[in-house]
C-alpha cells in the first residue's frame, strides 16, 4: 500500500540514505536464494564464536531467576569495575567506574554522544575516509558536516595545518578512529598528543572510536593514555571485534565523570539497559586469557595473507603494515570506479568486497576486504577473481 502523499518524512530523514551493507547485503542474500553462491568478504563480523568462559557465563546465569528485570542504564556494576581493569590492563589507563558508561554496542555511543553535545548547525569534524554513521548521525541531527582529509600520503593522519585553515569557531566535536577504519592505519602516541592538544586549544571534544585495537596489533593505544586526555576526549571502545562479540552489542564510552552524565541523559530516555546474563558475560569476556587473543591474531595473520593475495590478483596496491580487520587497496588506475570495480566483481566472481566510495571522496579509488571469513573461502575467493581477471584481461 502507498502512503498518503501529504505526509512526508522529517528533513533529516530525507537527508540520509539506508545504510549500504542494508541493501548490498539484502542483494546478496537473493543472489544466494538464487543459488549463485556468493562469498561474502565485505562485512567486518568475526566469524568465530567468543571464547568458552564467556558462553558459558551467559548459559548458567541466564538460569537464575533473579536476571531478567530491567537493568540499571549505567550497567551493572561487576561490568563497568570490569571494563575498568581492562583499561588499565591493556592500555595503562585509570578509569573510574563513574567515568565508564556501558553501551549497546559503539555505534549506539555515536549518535548519543551527538545528541548529548550537538545543537542544530554545530560544527562537526568528519574523517574522508571515515566510518559512514559519523556522517549519518550528523546528518540526523541537522549539525553541519565538515570533512577533513585523510591521505595515504600522510599515512592517514590528518593534517593539522589544513585544519588550522578552516574556519572552526562553530565546531563542537571532532571524530577519529585508530587504528583506522577503513585504512588500517594505526596511531602512535605523539598523533594522539596532538588531538588532545588540538581540542583543548579550539575546545572541540575528541572523540576517539577505538573497536580495532587488539586484531593484528601489536600495541594497543587509547587516546586516554595522553595527560589530561579526559578533559576533552570520550573513547569508544567495543567487544565487537576483540571478542568475537559483534552480534551481542557489547560497548561502552570513557571520558570525565560530567561528559558520561551528559550521554547517560540521552541514553537513559531511550533504552532500558542490557540483559543482565550478557553483561556478565562480557566481564567473562574481558578476562580472556592473553592466549585466546593470540590464537585469534594467528587465525586473521593467517587469512590476511590470502586477502593480500586477492588484492593482488584483484590488481590492488596495499600497505602491508595495516592493523585491524580488513586490508584496504588501491585499485588499478585503469577501473572506472570502486562500485563499478565491486559490481563487476560481484556479478561475474561471485565475490562480494567493500567499495571505498561509501567511506567518503577518498575512498572512491579503494576497495576493502574483511577477514572475518574462514581461510578456505578467501582461497576460493581468490581462486574466483583470479579467473575472472585472466578471462577479463585477454
Amino acid at each position: 500500500m502507498k502512503a498518503n502523499d501529504r505526509i512526508q518524512p522529517a528533513e533529516h530523514i530525507k537527508s540520509i540514505s539506508e545504510y549500504y551493507f542494508s541493501t548490498k547485503l539484502a542483494e546478496v542474500a537473493k543472489m544466494n536464494a538464487e543459488g549463485k553462491n556468493v562469498i561474502s568478504l565485505g562485512v567486518g563480523s568475526p566469524d568465530q564464536p567468543p571464547s568458552d568462559e564467556t558462553i558459558e557465563a551467559l548459559i548458567e546465569t541466564a538460569k537464575r531467576p533473579d536476571v531478567h528485570a530491567y537493568q540499571p542504564y549505567t550497567g551493572i556494576p561487576e561490568l563497568r569495575e570490569a571494563f575498568a581493569r581492562w583499561y588499565k590492563k591493556c592500555y595503562g589507563v585509570d578509569l573510574e567506574t563513574e567515568e565508564i558508561l556501558p553501551l549497546i554496542g559503539s555505534k549506539e555511543g555515536i549518535l548519543h554522544i551527538s545528541m548529548a553535545f550537538l545543537n542544530i548547525g554545530d560544527g562537526v569534524l568528519v574523517p574522508n575516509p571515515g566510518y559512514p554513521t559519523y556522517t549519518s548521525v550528523s546528518a540526523l541531527l541537522r549539525a553541519k558536516i565538515i570533512p577533513y582529509d585523510l591521505l595515504e600520503n600522510d599515512n592517514w593522519q590528518p593534517d593539522f595545518d589544513a585544519l588550522e585553515k578552516m574556519d572552526l569557531s562553530n565546531v563542537k566535536l571532532m571524530w577519529v578512529n585508530y587504528p583506522n577504519m577503513p585504512t588500517g592505519a594505526n596511531a602512535t602516541p605523539e598523533l594522539f598528543e596532538r588531538l588532545v592538544a588540538f581540542g583543548k586549544k579550539h575546545n572541540i571534544v575528541i572523540c576517539h572510536d577505538n573497536p580495532y585495537s587488539f586484531i593484528l596489533n601489536d600495541k594497543p593505544l587509547s587516546i586516554l593514555s595522553v595527560e589530561g586526555a579526559k578533559d576533552i576526549c570520550i573513547e569508544l571502545n567495543s567487544l565487537s571485534k576483540s571478542h568475537n562479540m559483534s552480534g551481542w552489542r557489547m560497548g561502552m564510552l570513557a571520558s570525565n565523570n560530567e561528559f558520561v552524565k551528559w550521554v547517560l541523559k540521552a541514553k537513559s530516555n531511550i533504552d532500558s539497559g542490557q540483559f543482565k546474563p550478557m553483561q556478565l558475560a562480557a566481564v567473562a569476556a574481558l578476562s580472556n586469557k592473553p592466549e585466546w587473543h593470540r590464537s585469534m591474531n594467528r587465525l586473521y595473520a593467517e587469512r590476511r595473507v590470502w586477502a593480500e593475495k586477492i588484492m593482488d590478483v584483484a590488481g590492488c596496491k596495499y600497505d602491508k603494515s595495516q592493523t585491524g580487520l580488513f586490508v584496504w587497496g588501491k585499485m588499478n588506475e585503469t577501473e572506472s570506479s570502486s562500485a563499478e570495480f565491486v559490481d563487476e566483481i560481484l556479478q561475474h566472481a561471485r565475490v562480494f568486497i567493500t567499495p571505498g566510495f561509501i567511506f567518503g571522496s577518498n575512498g572512491e579509488r579503494y576497495v576493502r576486504i574483511s577477514l572475518g571469513a574462514p581461510t578456505e573461502k578467501l582461497k576460493e575467493a581468490c581462486g574466483r577473481i583470479a579467473k575472472y581477471m585472466s578471462e577479463r584481461n585477454r
